[in-house]
């Protein structure tokens, strides 16, 4: 018989409260278990204690025997210093999904444009500035010797 320490779900719907129980893995989540060996209330804090009471002696007792802890409670175990958990690493699942990357290069591409955009501008807005202060001093020129005459004159 493959035995198996899980959660067994209790309470109300939308208040969860769950009992750890060692029980046959065949039979249903919420179904008959051997023995309950601590509970789990997701509702309280996660710095408090009564958030998760476990008998650590039933624990090690029922992993000595071969009982296959679930995902949850492993962490509950490890956390408890009963049994080490392995910790794991899955690179993939924190990269954005294919949508994503395209709407990221879109974005990536249109902030380049703009950068460019921004730079030309400002390179036409120096050069007539430039180009328009030497206009006016040479329209200026015009008009002092304009003016010259018209006094000769």
């Amino acid at each position: 018989m493959a035995i198996a320490i899980r959660l067994s779900r209790g309470g109300a719907k939308k208040r969860p409260y769950y009992r750890i129980v060692v029980s046959d893995s065949r039979s249903p989540r919420d179904g008959k278990y051997l023995e309950q060996i601590g509970t789990y209330n997701p509702l309280l804090a996660k710095g408090d204690e009564n958030r998760v009471k476990l008998d650590g002696d039933r624990a090690k007792h029922w992993l000595s025997v071969g009982a296959q802890p679930s995902d949850r409670v492993a962490r509950f175990l490890d956390a408890a210093g009963i049994r080490e958990r392995a910790s794991r690493n899955n690179p993939k699942k924190g990269e954005p999904g294919e949508a994503a990357k395209a709407r990221a290069e879109e974005k990536a591409e249109k902030a380049a444009e703009a950068a460019e955009a921004a730079k030309a501008a400002e390179a036409e807005a120096n050069a007539p500035a430039e180009e328009a202060a030497t206009e006016e001093v040479a329209d200026e020129a015009p008009a002092e010797a304009a003016g010259e005459e018209k006094a000769e004159g």
